[in-house]
């Protein structure tokens, strides 16, 4: 302990390693998921929202086991069990509550509360059941001791608690609040839409519009004052909305958005309320770096792209039917297979589009012919046909003349990978005739095709290799579910944005490189060779992360 405080400060600061549970920038469609196996030993695909969850876990367990060792310990780590206040179980808010209120008198924080140190407040949804009902009161107390929190998310839904936490929000973290994400009703969008005009300084919103009745009319919501409010969002960087959005979107055509690069519309599986995507990329899209469309019915691709210039990214449903009837676009001759599509492809643009580098492809369920989609395709062939025809001609198109830039093409649903593994790769007939047909294409024109994991497309978890690592290692499992935590960490692709991980943890990190440096070059100390010798005595670990 001869060590100063802040020094260790800064040592558990990095054991906790919180870098990608801070950053303000929210998971996408494009964030690698991750191969798992679930509690019935079978693999699973883990959404990258999944990951964020398991690093704020292993991370408040290696907190807890900090301020565990010793009395200097937990003096000096205290602090980090506030700093990402993450539930599991929302009514666990209601304990965390008479904490902080028990904590004010022995605080020594400016704001005599130990939520002085809260950035991050996340409300995990566990099940379809979990609700916030009668914990308005203790989700404000705990933003009202929390001066500096960046990053509010409640991934259940709100009722009527989001008004009360939303005036909260703009009272008490109105400077500090970075990134949000709700999950509320239709009926709520007017209050949504006053609390974004109290909050000025926000970079990321992500709003779930969430319907009690799907046959529910979402365009006829009231919106009072709120209706034609011109807000003005700065800094808003990142807005992603799912579920009902239509009205919201019309509302927000009208904003200031000079600063918005990365747009996410996911309207799930129903096909009401359709959504005025290009109404809204008109005044909003010439900067747009990242656009991501999942939808049912198709949009009018070929004008978004025009809309939207410099895109890197984009991603569409590859199952819309995106070729004008009668048209027949041939594929270039320098690109041309022996493709059982009679050399077409979908009009997906009106011209070549110079930026973008990255495509993804929502849908392809029937693709492939395994799984539900290919048990369903038997009793009804003729939608099944149109749907896979479909993916034929948008996947044709996805080649260097529309795109002279395109380094990769990513397949983003879960659901077909699951059903890849299920079924141990393609059918044997169509599927993969199609599978090989598209490799030879993309690969070709040096195109790389992934799945959403970000491996090759046909790359599979291997059981065999996997039970040679259990019987080779005497690990835990606990320890092997950390280190693949660990890896999702890492892989986390997370929009970048202002502030991400701040110029303090840079300076660490370069501390840290020359420490180890001087660790490299240094004598070794007195006894340091007796000691090693002496049985029953570690070795000296190295100097590492």
């Amino acid at each position: 302990m001869d060590l100063p405080r802040e020094i260790w400060a800064q040592i558990f600061d990095l054991a906790a390693d919180e870098d990608v549970i801070f950053q303000y920038g929210l998971p996408t469609m494009h964030s690698q998921s991750l191969w798992h196996k679930n509690l019935r030993g079978k693999w699973e695909v883990r959404r990258p929202t999944d990951a964020m969850n398991a690093i704020q876990f292993n991370s408040y367990a290696t907190k807890k086991a900090i301020i565990s060792t010793c009395k200097s310990w937990h003096e000096i780590g205290a602090e980090l069990l506030f700093r990402c206040l993450f539930f599991h179980e929302p009514r666990n808010l209601l304990s965390l509550c008479e904490t902080l209120e028990s904590s004010s008198s022995t605080a020594s924080t400016i704001s005599s509360s130990l939520g002085w140190w809260t950035k991050r407040i996340h409300v995990c949804r566990y099940n379809r059941s979990t609700t916030m009902k009668n914990l308005d009161q203790a989700l404000i107390s705990i933003v009202k001791h929390c001066p500096n929190l960046g990053i509010f998310i409640v991934d259940v839904p709100m009722g009527d608690t989001f008004g009360p936490v939303a005036d909260t929000l703009a009272t008490y973290a109105l400077k500090s609040l970075r990134t949000v994400h709700w999950n509320v009703s239709c009926e709520l969008l007017p209050k949504v839409i006053w609390a974004l005009d109290y909050l000025p300084s926000v970079m990321c919103a992500h709003i779930d519009f969430e319907s009690k009745h799907e046959d529910e009319d979402s365009e006829s919501v009231p919106l009072g004052s709120a209706g034609g409010l011109q807000i003005c969002l700065p800094y808003l960087q990142q807005l992603t909305l799912s579920g009902f959005f239509g009205q919201f979107l019309e509302e927000a055509t009208e904003w200031s958005l000079p600063s918005l690069r990365c747009v996410s519309f996911d309207c799930r599986n129903h096909r009401t309320d359709q959504p005025d995507a290009l109404g809204f990329l008109a005044p909003h899209g010439s900067k747009l770096t990242f656009l991501d469309l999942n939808c049912i019915p198709p949009l009018d691709v070929p004008s978004i792209l025009a809309l939207c210039p410099e895109l890197t990214t984009f991603s569409f449903n590859a199952d819309w039917r995106l070729q004008p009837p009668g048209a027949e676009v041939p594929i270039p001759g320098s690109l041309a297979v022996a493709y059982a599509i009679d050399h077409l492809m979908s009009v997906i643009v009106n011209e070549p589009h110079l930026n973008i580098t990255t495509i993804g492809l929502h849908g392809l369920l029937y693709a492939f012919d395994v799984g539900y989609a290919a048990r369903v395709a038997k009793e009804d062939q003729l939608p099944s046909h149109i749907i896979r025809r479909s993916n034929d001609l948008n996947v044709a198109a996805l080649n260097l003349v529309n795109f002279p830039k395109l380094k990769t093409v990513r397949t983003l649903s879960r659901a077909m990978l699951a059903d890849l593994n299920e079924a141990n790769g393609p059918s044997e007939d169509e599927g993969m005739q199609r599978y090989d047909a598209w490799w030879a294409m993309l690969m070709e024109a040096g195109i790389r095709l992934e799945d959403c994991t970000g491996a090759l497309l046909g790359t599979l978890p291997d059981d065999e290799e996997d039970d040679l690592e259990e019987d080779g290692d005497d690990d835990s499992d606990e320890d092997e579910e950390s280190d693949e935590e660990e890896e999702e960490g890492e892989e986390l692709d997370i929009p970048p944005l202002p502030q991400v991980g701040g110029p303090a943890l840079a300076e660490l990190r370069q501390l840290l490189a020359e420490c180890r440096a001087m660790e490299a070059t240094r004598e070794p100390l007195m006894f340091t060779s007796m000691f090693a010798d002496m049985p029953g005595m570690p070795p000296l670990p190295p100097l590492t992360d």
